[in-house]
C-alpha cells in the first residue's frame, strides 16, 4: 500500500493498493485448450478508525494485479485494514499503521498549505 510520507489532520489522504491476483476471468485457455477456471477477486473492503472507507465488488473485467486507488480524510492515528476474498474462498488482508500530525505541525511551504491562497489574497510572486 503506497500512502503519503506526511499526513496531518484533515488531510484527504490518497491511497493506492496493487493487489498480486491472476483475476483470471475464465474465458481463456491453458496450452491444452481447457479453460481456466475464473478466479476474481470478489469484494475487497478498507476500513479506518472502524469506518469502512473503500468497498469494491470488482468483475472479470478487471486486469490481473489490480491497482485500487482511493481517497479518505484523516483524522486521527489509526490503521488501514484491508481485506478481500476471491472466488476460491482465498483471503486476504492488509494492515498498514498511519500516523496523523496534528493541525499545526506539518511545515508550510512558501504558499502555505497547497491549495490556500496566503493571508493577503494575492498570490506569491516568484523572486526575481
Amino acid at each position: 500500500m503506497q500512502l503519503p510520507t506526511s499526513i496531518a489532520h484533515g488531510d484527504v489522504v490518497k491511497a493506492r493498493l496493487l493487489i498480486q491476483h491472476p483475476m483470471d476471468s475464465g474465458y481463456l485457455q491453458d496450452l491444452r485448450g481447457r479453460l481456466i477456471a475464473r478466479n476474481v477477486i470478489v469484494w475487497l473492503t478498507c476500513d479506518y478508525g472502524g469506518q469502512q472507507v473503500f468497498k469494491v465488488e470488482p468483475s472479470s473485467g478487471i486486469a490481473g494485479n489490480p491497482l485500487f486507488e482511493f481517497f479518505f480524510r484523516a483524522v486521527e492515528s489509526g490503521e488501514l485494514w484491508v481485506r478481500w476474498v476471491d472466488d476460491q474462498g482465498v483471503a486476504g488482508e492488509l494492515r498498514q499503521a498511519i500516523k496523523v500530525l496534528p493541525p499545526a505541525s506539518r511545515p508550510l511551504g512558501r504558499m502555505g498549505r497547497i491549495g490556500q491562497l496566503p493571508a493577503s489574497g494575492e498570490l506569491a510572486r516568484p523572486e526575481s
